[in-house]
């Protein structure tokens, strides 16, 4: 060789040494994960606003939304879910608590999510769902006696700071309906705390893949179910309509669930949920660029407390 030339199998053996010096840490794999994943969940409340302008009731966009999810969820079940030698075996009550998790921790969080947009802005609807951080840690606590280390409740802390103070000179028109939507966000959150839970303890068991994959397909029958004993229509509807549907189910649903349950089985229900209070900020982004909303210094100041209990997440021991 002349120089400092270098063979391709000389440069490739170099670059996997130097992988192998810096080698990313589980923890940091899953904030990232956890972080694309909040802000694709973000985009929902975006996408239900914009379809609700076509008049389309909230169990028909929620029905469209899982009918076009639960191909992909079976197929990426099928595919990557594990081969059958490999794959740990699951008892009856594990099948139990997907089927409980699928059905409460998602399909009935989602509906009520959905009911609840219809009173609420896409912005003031992130700020009450993420509550659920809080309600992880003291589930958890309750029902495992699982201990929140001082590290948690000083992040959660900050991150809800920070929320304050995004939504600080808002005007969110309490009333009647603003009452209802809030209460009706708040279950939601209160309901997916349990899938966060019940993630973070059989996924690292069972697979990653395999799991999310299980409980969404029963969550995705169950508002099947719902919509086919309903009388709201899922045809004839304006074609709109659908493509948000179709948006909605790929990148807002399919791929940051499986996302985030990367993520919390990486760094614990707890963590996790701690790292996913970056949604409000990401939905504050959103409308500003599709709604047209206007961003605040407030709000700025509120989303650096945001990443700021993110970080220290991110740099703790788990």
């Amino acid at each position: 060789m002349r120089g400092n030339e270098l063979s391709l199998p000389e440069r490739i053996a170099d670059l996997r040494a130097m992988t192998e010096r810096t080698p990313i840490s589980p923890r940091t794999v899953g904030i990232c994960c956890l972080l694309l994943g909040a802000v694709l969940f973000s985009c929902k409340g975006v996408i239900i606003k914009l379809a609700y302008g076509y008049e389309v009731s909230s169990i028909s966009l929620l029905g469209l939304r899982m009918i076009f999810s639960l191909p992909l969820f079976l197929l990426i079940g099928y595919f990557r879910g594990g081969k059958k030698g490999q794959r740990a075996e699951m008892t009856g009550r594990d099948w139990l608590t997907i089927i409980t998790l699928g059905v409460v921790g998602y399909y009935l969080a989602s509906y009520t999510d959905f009911l609840g947009l219809q009173y609420l802005s896409a912005s003031m609807e992130r700020v009450i769902l993420f509550t659920y951080p809080t309600l992880v840690l003291i589930l958890q606590r309750l029902v495992f006696g699982t201990r929140i280390r001082p590290v948690q409740w000083g992040a959660t802390l900050l991150c809800y700071l920070g929320i304050v103070v995004a939504f600080a000179g808002s005007d969110f028109g309490i009333g009647t309906n603003f009452l209802r939507g809030a209460a009706l966000v708040f279950l939601s959150g209160l309901l997916y705390s349990t899938y966060v839970i019940g993630s973070g303890r059989l996924a690292p068991r069972i697979g990653n893949v395999r799991f999310t994959s299980l409980a969404l397909v029963t969550a995705a029958i169950a508002v099947i179910c719902h919509v086919s004993v309903s009388s709201e229509p899922v045809l004839g509807l304006p074609k709109m309509v659908y493509a948000y549907a179709v948006v909605m189910a790929i990148f807002c649903t399919v791929i940051p669930s499986y996302l985030v349950t990367e993520g919390i089985k990486r760094l614990g229900a707890g963590d996790a949920a701690i790292v996913g209070a970056i949604g409000p900020v990401a939905t504050v982004l959103l409308e500003y660029y599709f709604l047209g909303e206007i961003m605040t210094v407030l709000q700025a100041a509120g989303a650096a407390c945001i990443v700021a209990g993110v970080v220290i997440i991110g740099r703790s021991k788990g």
